[in-house]
């Protein structure tokens, strides 16, 4: 078979507008310091590191290891399950109950559990997140109330405000809190992300008993930045211009009662009291992205430094 002249000049033509099509493509890319394709951020320290004891919360039980199926769908190997309850002595000193007084608890006299679950990924995010509405529906609970979004009440009094350049996205300043460093045994200051904390949260109930709810929530930590919401965490994650990505669902949940009329407030209360003590140990754990975002800019590598509120 032979082909006429003029179609063969005409495929070449087309094969060749195709080739300057993609190297001008890919120069327009590089000039505009876009990238398509994300490089992966290493975790600082393990999750397993976060202390066992925060404030009035400690762990109770071991941290739970999940089976290789289960890591397989969760997509990351970073991660920590992790039961807390409150000590009902700091719920007594926080009450001014006095020595050898009963300490305040929660209605039907028991402390507050919470069970934690932080998840790290990074590199490509081509997926939306486990979340509860999805996956603790899929295993058997039903869900009765939901979704509100909770705002977190945090003590903020003791933050600084960082000299670092603000956030590349936002233009709002970087604040740090002073997390403890068992190595150097003082405390040091470490970035907090930026924007509004907040959960969001849902309520569960187990069929099999009714008289029980299981109150859970989460809100997301990526590329410097917070939200409550699992389809944000593409806009946060993947800005055109960020060369590096990642983010970290953090999610809580809390057994409470159905005849408890105030478990929506006591979830609010004592996940903001949590997340005070929590959150400076897992920003500890999680890239420094000031830092981040200063790489490939000779000796501008910031550290945490602040100045006085």
């Amino acid at each position: 078979m032979r082909f006429d002249r003029q179609a063969k000049f005409a495929l070449f033509g087309a094969a060749l507008a195709l080739v300057l099509a993609g190297v001008g493509f890919r120069a327009a890319i590089a000039q505009l310091n876009i990238y398509l394709q994300k490089e992966p951020v290493p975790i600082r320290e393990g999750l397993a590191n976060i202390p066992s004891s925060l404030g009035p919360w400690r762990r109770v039980g071991e941290d739970q290891i999940l089976s290789e199926a289960i890591v397989e769908e969760l997509g990351t190997r970073q991660y920590l399950n992790r039961t807390f309850v409150r000590d009902a002595r700091s719920e007594s000193a926080r009450s001014g109950a006095g020595p050898g007084e009963t300490p305040r608890r929660d209605q039907k006299g028991t402390d507050a559990m919470i069970a934690l679950h932080i998840a790290y990924y990074t590199g490509m995010i081509d997926a939306i997140p486990h979340v509860p509405e999805r996956c603790w529906v899929a295993g058997g609970m039903v869900l009765v109330d939901g979704a509100r979004i909770v705002p977190l009440t945090l003590d903020t009094s003791a933050w600084g405000t960082s000299k670092v350049p603000p956030n590349r996205a936002t233009g709002r300043p970087y604040q740090t809190a002073d997390a403890f460093d068992s190595v150097l045994r003082r405390f040091v200051p470490v970035h907090v992300p930026v924007g509004e904390f907040a959960i969001r949260a849902m309520e569960f109930q187990d069929e099999a008993r009714p008289d029980q709810r299981m109150i859970g929530g989460y809100f997301f930590i990526a590329n410097g930045r917070v939200t409550s919401s699992a389809l944000d965490v593409r806009k946060l994650a993947f800005q055109r211009t960020d060369q590096y990505a990642y983010y970290t669902k953090v999610q809580f949940a809390m057994p409470a009662r159905a005849d408890d009329d105030r478990r929506w407030e006591r979830f609010q209360e004592y996940t903001s009291e949590f997340l005070d003590e929590l959150l400076p140990h897992l920003m500890r754990s999680l890239p420094d992205w000031p830092e981040v975002e200063a790489r490939g800019v000779p000796g501008s590598a910031p550290t945490a430094t602040t100045t006085d509120n």
